[in-house]
């Protein structure tokens, strides 16, 4: 399956309206003052309780990138209320601005390309150590060499690429570029909620840095929405950790039991379980197994009438109907029973797999490849009167599964209906 195809708008809606609003609020020329305190304080609230967060999440990436955006702001905040207390700038505002244009896209960039792959510990001290080493350096040459470093910095380099809506360094945009480039390629690699945020919080960063000195607010909101957008990011993550499936992509157990007790006073609760899956798993193994569970559950996602589609455990998933009738929702079981009946799952070899899909599409059309079909058993059951919570409705349709396979599997069998009263395809199932 291509990669492309894990690609989320979902990944970036909450980023991009965060993003949004921050820009939208910062353009304001005046702001209310409970906004104005709020957003004076936010920065150094996100830090606290969002790197708790980070580290109860083992979430190093963006606990330093938090720390990296709050660096920053704190130093430009300081040089922005001697600006407006004074009506003019500090006599080092110009190569601390300068500085924090050049350091800030490169540990963001670096931090967020930073993947967390040993002890938490050891994790959290090499990067501390590179904050600490790159931090120390910056300003031991700006306290040795302030002229220097400054001159350096604002050297045009490249005067054909000059712009009078430049007000940073040259060197910073391509960095920001890079940085960009960077985290676009590991969204791509490896398409998360997180990625998302850590490219999305980029372009908030080169909008804001600009702004310091010219919209009153313009750096507290930038970067109260860059953390936020972080936290809320690591806050989306644990959500689909505790309530989504990773290997099929749908709802597990816990999202489904907090999605009972809001069923209503009718509703349809079916149990399909995967016809003869451990006989299968023990044949074709493992890896064919995960790929006949992700096969099952794309076609469950797409039941009809309403129907919600969880993965209760192991092989077996629910199918949720609010608000609906037995008689309604039995036609889009069949034709879910019959759809995955129909699909016919293509056995490959895994070590000599392409890495290229399209190599893979050419060779599959020049070999015939081993092909399985899947059936499923679904027993179902509806809210009545002698089963009044949804762990009762949910008890009888587990029932009626049972009933099924004792059917002859590859059927839709209804809570207390008679064996000939299954509905029933004979086929050879795997």
């Amino acid at each position: 399956m291509s990669r492309f195809k894990a690609l989320r708008l979902s990944h970036f809606l909450p980023s991009s309206l965060l993003l949004c609003a921050g820009i939208a609020a910062a353009s304001l020329n005046t702001l209310n003052e409970f906004f104005t305190s709020l957003f004076n304080v936010l920065p150094t609230l996100l830090l606290t309780l969002g790197g708790a967060f980070c580290l109860i999440y083992a979430r190093q990436r963006e606990l330093f990138l938090l720390l990296v955006v709050y660096l920053a702001y704190f130093v430009l905040d300081t040089q922005a209320d001697y600006y407006r207390a004074h009506g003019q700038a500090r006599s080092d505002a110009a190569l601390v601005f300068q500085l924090c244009s050049l350091l800030l896209p490169l540990l963001y960039g670096l931090y967020a390309a930073w993947l967390e792959r040993t002890h938490l510990l050891r994790d959290l001290i090499a990067r501390a150590a590179v904050l600490l080493a790159v931090g120390a350096v910056a300003l031991a040459l700006a306290r040795r060499y302030p002229d220097a470093v400054l001159a350096w910095l604002a050297q045009i380099r490249w005067p054909t690429l000059q712009a009078e809506w430049m007000s940073m360094i040259q060197p910073a945009y391509p960095l920001f570029l890079l940085a960009f480039a960077v985290l676009l390629v590991q969204y791509l690699h490896q398409p998360r909620p997180l990625h998302a945020a850590q490219l999305l919080g980029l372009p908030g960063l080169c909008w804001m840095l600009p702004k310091t000195f010219l919209l009153a607010h313009g750096l507290n909101l930038m970067s109260s929405q860059v953390m936020l957008i972080l936290v809320a990011a690591v806050a989306h993550e644990a959500y689909q950790m505790a309530f989504r499936d990773e290997l099929t992509g749908l709802p597990g157990r816990r999202a489904l039991n907090e999605r009972l007790p809001r069923l209503g006073r009718n509703y349809v609760i079916a149990m399909a379980d995967i016809d003869h899956f451990k006989q299968f798993n023990d044949t074709h193994g493992h890896d064919v197994g995960d790929q006949v569970l992700r096969v099952v559950a794309s076609q469950l996602r797409k039941v009809g009438g309403g129907g919600k589609a969880f993965r209760f455990g192991g092989e077996e998933f629910t199918l949720v109907f609010s608000g609906k009738s037995l008689e309604e929702c039995r036609p889009h079981l069949e034709t879910v029973r019959q759809a995955i009946e129909a699909y016919s799952v293509q056995l490959r070899d895994q070590g000599s797999r392409p890495q290229d899909d399209r190599c893979g599409r050419q060779r599959r059309a020049g070999v015939a490849a081993s092909r399985v079909s899947v059936t499923v058993s679904i027993g179902v059951a509806e809210k009545e009167s002698d089963q009044r919570t949804p762990e009762e409705v949910l008890k009888a349709a587990d029932q009626a599964l049972y009933t099924a396979k004792a059917a002859g599997r590859n059927c839709v069998r209804v809570h207390g209906q008679n064996c000939r009263g299954a509905v029933r395809v004979a086929t050879t199932s795997a």
